[in-house]
């Protein structure tokens, strides 16, 4: 199993992985803040169909005219997204929810200049930093695009952690490598992560928690002791063979 996730590792964490991920948004802005903002964002509606949320956050890049900090900063998005505009945004996210949550974040912005100074005051490792980012919005009433707390496995927050804090990487940016440790970082957990894990023998539970994330974290930690979640590379790159085979 061990030589196993190190081949797949190897061979899927590359610049190409980029293509159809939505890992990708982020690399087409400059700027840490722009970055981070972009990262955010694009994380915020990861769940679903690539097919289908790939398309709204390039919606999102597009009227950012590549500057998405500043167009939630100043509130540039309210040119888009009203208060009273129930329609639908994309599957649970109306556009009233999605002013909601982008007025949330614009005050984050407002008192803290960025979401990792945010962070970085909030935070000392993986899970703390989870916690920071979930407690702000889910107090604020914004639950539905981030979870009000870690009882969750809080996959997308993972995920967005991952980009942000992972160095020496052609995917993640590490633009908050000096204050979280990468090995601190949860893995995303999501059900295809889970069955991927259950038939590699990394997991026993099929329940999609933090506690089932964090238990995995572990088992990777065993096989990737300083950078744990490599190991999302490694299960992604499985699941994809798997599926050709």
């Amino acid at each position: 199993m061990r030589d196993v996730l190190l081949k797949y590792a190897e061979k899927y964490e590359t610049t190409q992985f980029l293509n159809g991920d939505p890992s990708w948004f982020m690399h087409q802005v400059a700027g840490r803040e722009n970055q981070e903002t972009m990262a955010f964002l694009a994380s915020c509606l990861s769940y679903g169909s690539r097919k289908q949320f790939l398309p709204k956050i390039q919606m999102l890049l597009d009227w950012s005219e590549g500057e998405p900090y500043l167009w939630v900063r100043e509130g540039r998005f309210m040119k888009q997204f009203h208060e009273d505009d129930t329609t639908c945004f994309y599957r649970l996210y109306t556009y009233s929810i999605m002013y909601q949550f982008l007025c949330v974040f614009r005050q984050l912005l407002i008192d803290y200049c960025t979401l990792g100074n945010y962070v970085h005051q909030n935070a000392t490792d993986g899970l703390t930093a989870v916690n920071a980012i979930c407690s702000y919005f889910g107090s604020r009433g914004v639950s539905v695009v981030v979870p009000k707390n870690t009882q969750s496995a809080c996959k997308r927050v993972c995920m967005f952690l991952r980009w942000m804090t992972r160095i020496n990487s052609p995917v993640d940016l590490g633009l908050w490598a000096d204050f979280i440790d990468r090995r601190s970082l949860i893995m995303p957990l999501d059900t295809h992560v889970v069955n991927q894990s259950l038939r590699l023998g990394l997991l026993t539970s099929k329940t999609a928690s933090m506690t089932t994330a964090r238990n995995l974290t572990r088992s990777l930690a065993a096989v990737f002791p300083d950078d744990p979640l490599r190991g999302d590379f490694a299960l992604f790159g499985y699941g994809v063979d798997e599926n050709k085979s």
